[in-house]
Order: structure tokens, then C-alpha cells, then sequence
């Protein structure tokens, strides 16, 4: 009658383990997937300045007469 108490009491310990352990993994999971949308909406705020410093470049490079840049001249 002990050998089955103690491979009871074994698994009882060891599925709390478990159970632990994926309470753990889900509270990381969900520190992970802020950090991940934190993450997106910087890069998201960049690439709008990004865009936003470039549109009076690229309205210069519009206005100016000649060839493409990177191509030579012809004359």
C-alpha cells in the first residue's frame, strides 16, 4: 500500500510542476506579445517621421530639371 501512496503523491507533484510551469510560460507569453505590439508601434512612429522628413526632399528632387540621379549627363 505505500509504493502506490508514494507514486501518487509523484504524480500529484509532478503535474503541479507542470501546472506551474505553463503559468509561468503564459505570463511571459503575454509580457512577450506587449513588448512585441510596444515594439510595432515605435517602429510604426519612425517610419511616419521617416516619411515625413523625406517629402520635402523628394519635392526637391522633383522640381529639379535633368537627369535621374545616378544617371550621366548626356552633354
Amino acid at each position: 500500500m505505500l509504493w502506490p501512496m508514494f507514486f501518487l503523491t509523484l504524480a500529484f507533484c509532478g503535474i503541479a510542476v507542470l501546472g506551474v510551469l505553463a503559468v509561468r510560460v503564459g505570463l511571459e507569453v503575454r509580457r512577450f506579445s506587449r513588448a512585441v505590439g510596444d515594439s510595432s508601434e515605435r517602429i510604426t512612429r519612425a517610419a511616419e517621421n521617416l516619411e515625413r522628413a523625406a517629402q520635402p526632399l523628394a519635392g526637391r528632387a522633383a522640381q529639379t530639371p535633368g537627369a535621374a540621379p545616378g544617371e550621366p549627363d548626356a552633354g
